[in-house]
């Protein structure tokens, strides 16, 4: 869990549900997270999370999450942490390890007896070549 020092709110207006209140009322929440200035975060963790955030992430390395879905300021800040922890929860555990498979035996017997039938079939349209 990141500290609530390390996390800036601001509040804009919706244009989620609320009638004309929406037009009067910032119930919006914008967070943003500085990864790059974080000393909470690994620097394994501050890539991964930068490259999951995808459109999220700004140029100056801060992630910013914009939750809009409920009528309540409160709700809506509360979405927002939640978004950002999934995020962190998915960087800090590492990638598993590629394993290169192997294409099984009988599956390349098979594919090399269907090219074999291919081939015969297509040797046996063509026409004879003479020779003079």
């Amino acid at each position: 869990m990141v500290p609530e020092n390390e996390l800036q709110f601001s509040c804009v207006h919706s244009s989620g549900p609320g009638g004309q209140g929406v037009n009067t009322s910032s119930s919006a929440v914008q967070l943003r997270f500085d990864v790059t200035g974080s000393p909470s975060l690994s620097p394994e963790a501050k890539e991964r999370l930068l490259r999951l955030a995808g459109s999220r992430a700004t140029a100056a390395g801060e992630v910013v999450i914009l939750a809009a879905e409920f009528r309540s300021q409160r709700r809506n800040r509360e979405a927002a942490r939640q978004r950002l922890q999934e995020l962190l929860d998915q960087a800090a555990a590492p990638p598993a390890p590629r394993r290169p498979t192997k294409c099984p035996r009988s599956q390349k017997l098979l594919r090399l007896k269907a090219k074999r039938l291919r081939s015969e079939r297509k040797r046996t349209r063509r026409t004879p070549e003479r020779d003079e």
